[in-house]
C-alpha cells in the first residue's frame, strides 16, 4: 500500500477516534495501570499493536453509527464505502503498475522486448511503453558500441597468455601471436538469445581462426610479408564462423599487438634471422653489380657486331663497285684497247704524281737521271699568283732550273716508244691467244 494512504490513515485516525478530547483522562489512567501491571517497561504486545492497526483501518473505511457499536467500538461498518476505498486503492495501484512499463531507450542503443521471457519485438530510441512486469520485460543493448576482444594478452602486451598466443605453423615452427579483435553488434536479438557467454564466444572463435590461418603459412610469412593478410584472413573466417552461429556480431577489425618466435629461442632466431638479411644484402649487391656490367657488356657486344656488319657491308659495297668499274672498263678496253691503256696510265700517274713531291726520270740516252722539284714548282705556281694579285709585295723570289724542252720532249718521245712497243707486245699476245 503506498506510503500517502498510510499517512493518510494515520490522519484519520486521529479525527475519527471517539475518545479522542473525551476520555483522554481514562486512557492515561488506564494506560498508568497497564504500566504498573508491567514493571519492566519491556516491549509493546504485538497482538494489541495488531489488533489497533485493523480497528483504525476498519474506522477509516467504515463510516460512524452514533455512539452504539455492535462489536464495542463505537463503529459500525459500511460495506459501501469498503467498497469505494478498495476500488481507489486499486485504480492507483493499477495506475502504477502500468506507468512501470514505460521506459527510454538512448541514441545508439535499441531495446530488446521479450513477453513471459520470449522475444517479442526490438524498439528504436526514444521513449517507449510496455506491458509491466510480470507480462514483458525489456533489455537494452548498445548496438553503436565498438566492442574488444583481447587474444594472447590481458590489458598490456606484456601480460602474456601463453596458453592462447602459442600456436604452430605450417612448417612446425612455434610463434608466439598476440591480437585484438573489434566487434560491434548488427541484431540485438540474436546476441541476446543465441549466446550464453558472449565474450568468450568471440574470443574462442578468435583464436580458432588465427589458429587454423597460421596452421597454413610459413613462419617467415607470418612474422614479416603476411601480417596484414594474415589479419584480414581472420577478420573473413571470424565473420563467417559467427554468422553460422547467428550470433549477431560483425567483425570489423583484427589488429596484430605482436608476433614473434618464443622468448626461449628468441636470441638464436635474431642471428638467424641476421644472417639472412646479410645473405639477401650481398644477393642485392651482387645483383646490382650484376645490372651494371651485363648492360655495358651487352652494348660493346652490339657496337662491336654493328661495326662489324658496317664494314663487312663496306668492303663488299667495294669489292662490288670495283667489280662493276672493272667490267665497265674492260668493255671499253676491248672497243679501243690503245686508249683505253694510254688512260689507265695516265689516270696511275696522275694520282701517283699527286702525293709525290719529288720526281726522277731516267733518260737512257747518256744514263743520266732528271731531277724535277715538284714541290717548288708548285710553290713558285702559287707565288706567282700571288705576285699577279699583289703587285706591291716583294719582288725578291728565289728561281729554281727549269728542265728543257728537248729533255721532255726526249722523255715523252721515250713514252710513246714504250707505249707502242707495249701495244705491239700486247697485240702478239692476242693473235698467239
Amino acid at each position: 500500500m503506498p506510503v500517502f494512504l498510510l499517512k493518510k490513515i494515520g490522519l484519520k485516525f486521529s479525527l475519527n477516534d471517539p475518545r479522542w478530547g473525551r476520555n483522554s483522562r481514562s486512557d492515561e489512567n488506564k494506560n498508568h495501570m497497564q504500566n504498573d501491571k508491567n514493571p519492566n517497561n519491556g516491549p509493546p504486545d504485538l497482538d494489541q499493536l495488531w489488533r489497533d492497526f485493523n480497528q483504525r483501518l476498519n474506522r477509516f473505511l467504515g463510516r460512524k453509527n452514533g455512539g452504539g457499536s455492535s462489536n464495542g467500538d463505537g463503529f459500525k461498518p459500511d460495506a459501501k464505502g469498503a467498497g469505494i476505498g478498495i476500488g481507489i486503492i486499486a485504480v492507483i495501484a493499477i495506475f502504477l503498475w502500468l506507468v512501470s512499463g514505460f521506459f527510454i531507450v538512448q541514441e545508439g542503443q535499441t531495446g530488446v522486448v521479450m513477453t513471459f521471457g520470449k522475444y517479442s519485438g526490438m524498439t528504436p530510441a526514444g521513449f517507449n511503453w510496455r506491458w509491466p512486469t510480470p507480462i514483458q520485460s525489456h533489455e537494452i543493448v548498445n548496438v553503436s558500441q565498438v566492442r574488444t576482444i583481447e587474444v594472447g594478452y590481458r590489458s598490456s602486451v606484456r601480460n602474456k597468455q601463453p596458453k592462447e598466443a602459442l600456436m604452430l605453423t605450417e612448417d612446425e615452427n612455434i610463434i608466439d601471436i598476440q591480437f585484438a579483435v573489434q566487434y560491434r553488434l548488427k541484431n540485438a536479438s540474436d546476441w541476446i538469445f543465441n549466446n550464453r557467454d558472449k565474450e568468450e564466444l568471440i574470443r574462442q572463435v578468435a583464436e580458432t581462426s588465427i589458429r587454423e590461418i597460421v596452421g597454413k603459412s610459413k613462419m617467415d610469412f607470418v612474422l614479416y610479408e603476411g601480417r596484414e593478410k594474415v589479419a584480414f584472413d581472420v577478420t573473413q573466417l571470424m565473420q563467417n564462423i559467427v554468422d553460422s552461429y547467428k550470433s549477431g556480431v560483425q567483425i570489423t577489425n583484427v589488429t596484430m599487438q605482436g608476433v614473434q618466435p618464443p622468448e626461449q629461442v628468441q636470441a638464436s632466431f635474431d642471428d638467424a634471422v641476421r644472417a639472412g638479411q646479410d645473405l639477401v644484402r650481398q644477393k642485392n649487391e651482387g645483383q646490382a653489380y650484376a645490372n651494371d656490367v651485363i648492360p655495358k657488356a651487352r652494348g660493346a657486344v652490339s657496337r662491336l657486331m654493328e661495326e662489324a656488319q658496317a664494314y663487312s657491308a663496306r668492303v663488299e659495297a667495294n669489292a662490288l663497285g670495283d667489280a662493276s668499274r672493272f667490267n665497265q672498263v674492260y668493255a671499253e678496253y676491248q672497243k679501243a684497247p690503245a686508249v683505253t691503256r694510254d688512260r689507265i696510265y695516265l689516270d696511275t700517274m696522275q694520282q701517283i704524281f699527286t702525293g709525290t713531291t719529288k720526281l726522277m726520270v731516267d733518260v737512257k740516252n747518256g744514263n743520266s737521271l732528271l731531277y724535277l722539284p715538284l714541290d717548288k714548282l708548285i710553290g713558285q705556281t702559287n707565288a706567282s699568283g700571288l705576285s699577279a694579285s699583289n703587285p706591291n709585295s716583294a719582288s725578291s723570289t728565289t728561281t729554281t732550273p727549269i728542265p728543257t724542252v728537248d729533255s721532255l720532249q726526249s722523255s715523252g718521245s721515250t713514252q710513246q716508244k714504250d707505249s707502242r712497243s707495249r701495244e705491239s707486245r700486247d697485240s702478239r699476245s692476242q693473235e698467239t691467244r
